[in-house]
């Protein structure tokens, strides 16, 4: 009994530290970006040994996949009504970024850094690319659809939490629905040119 007590011990201590490290993790690559950022200050931020980043993460790049890792959703984002569709997203995109603060930093990063462009263009691949298909559109017409929604979505999301343009900042969730809702429509439903 003593043993199996130990272990959970042992496993919450882990799961404790694993957190600990990721917190760290994601406030330092968003302070810092992903090149100033070292293992010795997130550990250090972690209150731990930078040999405990390691032995649980890897490497640098290791830690920062698992500290970004996101799931914005998009295969299971309702389709209905259709005409409703890019206001859709882009109310799903703006509680992504309000909720997630790792998105910001990955953003941050991702303009800079190969391995944050990777995470996010896999969310363009695994996720918004197969959205554009269900509504119809074959793999080119999907890619370049999503491609131009990423572009609207992103640039908004630069301008708003990164680079915090003032007229960006300043409009509310109703005016960003209405202004970008009808362009990422357009590049999901409209006739190919």
């Amino acid at each position: 009994m003593t043993g199996t007590t130990e272990n959970q011990q042992g496993a919450r201590r882990s799961d404790a530290t694993r957190a600990a490290i990721l917190a760290a993790a994601r406030a330092r690559f968003a302070a810092d970006g992903y090149q100033k950022a070292t293992i010795r200050a997130i550990a250090g931020d972690a209150n731990i040994d930078p040999s405990m980043v390691m032995r649980y993460y890897g490497n640098k790049a290791g830690l920062f996949a698992a500290a970004v890792a996101i799931d914005p959703g998009l295969p299971g984002l309702p389709l209905e009504p259709h005409d409703e569709i890019g206001r859709t997203l882009v109310r799903h995109f703006l509680t992504l970024w309000e909720e997630n603060g790792e998105l910001t930093a990955l953003l941050r990063v991702g303009s800079t850094d190969p391995a944050a462009a990777e995470r996010m263009q896999t969310v363009l691949r695994d996720q918004l690319i197969p959205l554009a298909g269900r509504l119809g559109h074959g793999p080119e017409q999907a890619a370049t659809r999503a491609a131009l929604c990423a572009s609207a979505v992103l640039g908004l999301a630069l301008t708003r939490y990164v680079l915090r343009f003032p007229a960006s900042v300043a409009l509310d969730r109703d005016e960003i629905v209405d202004w970008l809702g009808a362009t990422v429509q357009r590049y999901l439903t409209a006739p190919e040119p």
